[in-house]
Order: C-alpha cells, then sequence, then structure tokens
C-alpha cells in the first residue's frame, strides 16, 4: 500500500471517531502530515479522504489555496509596480494578502456545516507568502466542524514545519502522520 492511501486509512479513523462539540478552535483542527515530495501523489488520491470523510457521515468541503495568491495578486490595483519591483510587495504580503487568505478559509469554514469537514489543500502554495501558523490561529474561531489541513512537511512531537524549510511552530491539533499510530 502506498503512502498516501495509508495515511486515508489512518484519517479515516480519527474522522469516524465522535466528534465532541465542546472543543476549541485549535482542537478542531487535523493536521494530515505527508512527505513534502508525495504532492502530487497526495492531490491524485484526494478523493479517498473525502470518500473517508462521507463514509462515516460527514460533509466534505475543499478549500484549495494553490491559487491565493494569483487571485490576490491579478486583482490588486499596484499589481503592475509589484512585477517592476518586487521588493515593493514585501508590506502588502505581510497585511493584505494574510487578511485576504484568512478571509478565504474563513469564508469556506463559515459556509460549512458542523457535521463536515473543510479540507485546506495547497497549503505548500502559502510558503514565503504567509505562515500556515498564522492563518490557523486566525480562523480558528470560525471553525464549526473539522478543518483537516493537508501539510506537506514533518511533524516532531507537537512541532510542525511547512516544506521542512522553516522553523516550526507547536500548535495543538491532531496530528494524523505516517509516523504515528492513533489510539481512541
Amino acid at each position: 500500500m502506498n503512502q498516501i492511501a495509508k495515511l486515508a486509512q489512518i484519517y479515516r479513523r480519527h474522522v469516524g471517531a465522535p466528534w465532541q462539540r465542546t472543543l476549541a478552535g485549535a482542537q478542531r483542527v487535523m493536521m494530515v502530515v505527508y512527505p513534502k515530495e508525495r504532492e502530487r501523489h497526495l492531490r491524485a488520491l484526494i478523493g479517498e479522504f473525502e470518500q473517508a470523510t462521507r463514509a462515516e457521515n460527514h460533509g466534505w468541503v475543499v478549500a484549495d489555496a494553490t491559487g491565493w495568491f494569483a487571485d490576490w495578486m491579478g486583482s490588486h490595483e499596484y499589481r503592475d509596480a509589484y512585477f517592476e519591483e518586487p521588493d515593493l510587495l514585501e508590506g502588502a504580503l505581510a497585511s493584505e494578502f494574510r487578511d485576504f487568505a484568512i478571509e478565504r478559509l474563513g469564508k469556506v469554514l463559515d459556509s460549512a456545516e458542523e457535521n463536515a469537514v473543510v479540507a485546506l489543500v495547497g497549503a505548500g502554495s502559502l510558503y514565503s507568502f504567509v505562515r500556515v501558523s498564522d492563518l490557523l490561529f486566525s480562523v480558528e474561531s470560525r471553525i464549526r466542524g473539522r478543518l483537516a489541513v493537508f501539510f506537506p512537511g514533518t511533524k516532531n512531537e507537537n512541532n510542525y514545519r511547512l516544506l521542512d524549510a522553516r522553523d516550526g511552530w507547536s500548535y495543538l491539533a491532531q496530528p494524523i502522520t505516517l509516523h504515528e499510530e492513533w489510539i481512541p
């Protein structure tokens, strides 16, 4: 069995466990951690995660961050200036794009039912534009069901590193990894 299919089986055990309704937002997050080299394979098999979710009688909604930067940049009034002088972009990324990403994910979370999993895919495409940790902290209060973050990187204890590149952050979430067995 390949790594992503095995990860989907582990995910199904997590999503199939009874959902406590009194959890804080951070505890409603499932970090599905996989090797960054498996991004295309995960994308090809994302349907297995959807199928596992629906088999456990939960809804499934996808929030794909892959095109968020292009959408934001394409509609920005200063985009031509940013292409001419990319250094000008740094300040806008720290505030404007961050807010754009928070609002995009927030809208999906707001529209999802309490019994649904919102699947955040494309987290790797946010690298160097916005920190995933900042994004998650900013939307915690809007998570009604569960948020599954498909995370290309590593986890060591409670420390997550996107694309194995940045210093990680500690996050209180349900880890779903190939290297840890989950105990109900």
